[in-house]
């Protein structure tokens, strides 16, 4: 059986490294089934592209998966009809928390044959046996497929509980020569970054997240070395962006993590996706001393209110704690602000406008953008019971044109009330951010032209 699995391209310079697929590739390569990637992503293809090499040469399978978004529907449309005008078209298979929360919906919209939902390494396997020796689909946990108009949604599949018995992505399979070259903050122009994964899932439940997987599962601290050893050593890699939902999902594990990379003695920086309420003093320091440089932390409002309304489990008085430890230790905080939740209004925004403009250290430029209720999260549900949305076709067809635009408006503000208090705060916001570079360039020139400053090398972006 041939596999052709698909990285599709959304218009970045260098783009963030597919670990999804590079996970599903290692399932695939570890049964010896022959796969091949299409990089449209490195490329730059047209769409039409696909068809053509889908024409010229034969595969069994072809698979995409795309996040929930509105630049990833159009892009999954015309994908598809790419891979449905092909005269050799392949079964196709969906994955991804895109397509998984309405399988329905994507399966007819996009005409693929099946969709894998949650977990895909050993689903993936257990669909292509049924596919090659004809056996019933019915009989596959995690999939919805569709036969003719009919769509079948079988049981969900149960989570893979030993992370470690997962093989590391297929690097070899992929160019991380490109992949590598990804800036994030904090990252030096000699850095190779590459991301992995700590764990699994996230034992937080907030209104606005669409994942479907309960819980949190880690992987073993020797896990996570064995993979940044062989990262470092075949490709050179400097920094580990981790990219799960939650690094830091308790204060034991982060610390236990933390010291055995000390005791690795790891020569790498990192970052993390962290929680306010577990960034005490000396876990911060602890986390610098073991190479941390960033945490992004999840903080989308400033009132303790909304961040109720929100299932937050998070307080003002935490997010300042955590900011101001974060900032004293020497490490940069990503400070992430959404804007129109339920119960939100100009103030709640004022505040978390004024959160930013005081504790921001310009590691990355941030905005404010319209919360987006995704299907498959919480709050989507509570807007088709409101009557605010119809269903999966409403949300993507008419409503969730673009992330930072309102897709659906859960406070008292009128449409363009609601673009006007954004267009004002994220004025202030970025008018702020460049003040900043601006005084930084100027203070170049002065060292460079006042003080003969010979280490100057040009008026660079960073």
């Amino acid at each position: 059986m041939r596999v052709l699995l698909v990285i599709y391209d959304n218009k970045s310079f260098i783009h963030y490294f597919p670990i999804g697929m590079a996970y599903i590739t290692a399932a695939l390569k570890k049964e010896q089934i022959d796969v091949e990637i299409y990089n449209q992503d490195l490329h730059h293809f047209p769409d039409s592209h696909l068809e053509h090499y889908l024409n010229n040469h034969r595969f069994d399978v072809i698979g995409l998966s795309t996040i929930g978004g509105y630049y990833q529907y159009k892009k999954l449309l015309n994908i598809s009809e790419a891979i449905n005008r092909s005269k050799n078209r392949p079964y196709y298979i969906l994955g991804g928390h895109g397509p998984a929360p309405e399988p329905e919906y994507f399966l007819r919209k996009t005409q693929a044959d099946a969709i894998v939902i949650g977990e895909g390494e050993e689903t993936i396997l257990e669909l292509l046996d049924a596919i090659a020796n004809r056996k019933p689909l019915s009989g596959v946990q995690g999939i919805a497929f569709r036969q003719g108009n009919e769509v079948t949604v079988n049981p969900r599949r149960p989570l893979i509980q030993d992370i470690d018995s997962i093989p590391f992505p297929a690097y070899e399979s992929f160019p991380v020569e490109y992949y590598r070259l990804i800036r994030l903050a904090r990252a030096e122009n000699t850095d190779f970054v590459m991301p992995i994964l700590s764990g699994r899932g996230c034992t937080f439940k907030c209104n606005f997240c669409y994942r479907l997987d309960e819980g949190f599962r880690p992987r073993s601290n020797a896990s996570i070395i064995a993979e940044i050893d062989l990262l470092t050593k075949r490709y050179g890699i400097t920094y580990i962006a981790f990219g799960d939902e939650l690094l830091m999902s308790s204060m034991d594990r982060t610390e236990s993590l933390c010291k055995a990379f000390i005791q690795s003695n790891l020569k790498v920086k990192w970052n993390c996706n962290g929680r306010l309420n577990y960034a005490k003093p000396d876990l911060l320091k602890l986390m610098k001393k073991a190479g941390c440089v960033f945490i992004n932390y999840g903080i989308e409002a400033f009132d303790d209110q909304i961040l109720k309304n929100m299932n937050k489990a998070l307080t003002t008085k935490q997010i300042v704690k955590g900011i101001e430890a974060t900032l004293a230790t020497g490490i940069s905080p990503g400070l992430n602000i959404i804007f129109g939740n339920i119960g939100e209004n100009r103030e709640t925004l004022e505040k978390g406008v004024q959160f930013l403009l005081k504790y921001d250290d310009f590691a990355q430029m941030r905005t404010i953008r319209p919360v987006t209720a995704y299907p498959g999260s919480p709050l989507y549900y509570y807007a088709i019971e409101k009557g605010l949305l119809k269903d999966c076709q409403d949300f993507y067809e008419n409503k969730h044109l673009n992330s930072d635009l309102l897709t659906i408006n859960f406070t008292e503000l009128s449409d363009r009330e609601f673009h006007e208090a954004l267009h004002d705060a994220n004025s202030r916001l970025i008018t702020n951010y460049h003040k900043a570079k601006l005084d930084f360039y100027l203070r170049q020139t002065d060292e460079l032209y006042y003080n003969a400053d010979a280490s100057f090398r040009g008026y660079r972006q960073y």
